[in-house]
């Protein structure tokens, strides 16, 4: 199933919990990403932060320090949204690939 920008929020890890605890600063923010781990929708999460430059919170597992090392290393890319899902594409493929070799 394909989540569209629109209702990914949906699916997030995060929904439930106070919005409060993804805007910290510090060590408190290795605390806030472990909410992300395991997210179905992390990676549409982190593209809509890095596609619309948002410069506070946890977004995708990332700390905005995190976010502006990345678009700074990364400045040719046009969509983050792209990108991070053929990302995830391929990875799908040759994790799916390893499966089919493992089990023959």
């Amino acid at each position: 199933m394909e989540t569209n920008q629109t209702d990914w929020r949906v699916s997030a890890a995060c929904r439930d919990t106070d919005p409060d605890g993804l805007f910290v600063r510090g060590a408190e923010q290795n605390k806030a990403k472990l909410v992300c781990m395991g997210c179905p929708v992390r990676t549409e999460c982190l593209a809509e932060a890095l596609d619309s430059r948002i410069n506070f919170g946890i977004w995708g597992g990332m700390t905005e320090r995190e976010r502006r090392a990345l678009l700074r290393r990364r400045p040719d890319v046009e969509s983050w949204a792209e990108l991070l899902e053929s990302a995830k594409r391929d990875f799908a493929e040759v994790t799916e690939g390893e499966r089919v070799v493992r089990v023959s």
